[in-house]
């Protein structure tokens, strides 16, 4: 029994990707779907690669950092890959926790703004 191929736009839809960022991916040779004419068919593997590559995305990666991560899927992976991708799984996670703590102050001195805004149109309308 064969593995389900999916078509270019079956996988764009599965995705939720547009046409020209699956091409993209292709180009940079993050995928290589089976071409058969100017028709694409994506197996279990493209599948998979593509998982990894919006979870990359998702995490902040750079496209040159998620190659490195399909790398190590790609093969069982050596002892230096693991800990290349720990140390660039650490530094993600680092630039991540700073983002998180310049969202937070945002956010309160958002609130604040807000609260005193508040305040304001409260004293004018005499509350």
């Amino acid at each position: 029994m064969t593995d389900p191929q999916l078509s270019f736009k079956e996988m764009c839809a599965r995705f939720d990707v547009t046409p020209r960022t699956l091409r993209y991916y292709e180009y940079i040779e993050l995928l290589n779907p089976q071409k058969e004419g100017r028709s694409r068919s994506y197996g279990p593997r493209e599948v998979a690669r593509m998982k990894l590559i919006l979870r990359g995305r998702h995490f902040g990666f750079s496209l040159e950092e998620i190659r490195q991560w399909l790398d190590l899927y790609g093969t069982a992976g050596t002892a230096s890959q693991l800990r290349a991708f720990l140390a660039m799984a650490d530094r993600q996670t680092a630039a991540l926790e700073e983002q998180i703590t310049a969202l937070r102050a945002s956010l309160q001195d958002l609130a604040q703004l807000r609260a005193e805004t508040q305040s304001r149109l409260d004293e004018r309308s005499g509350k």
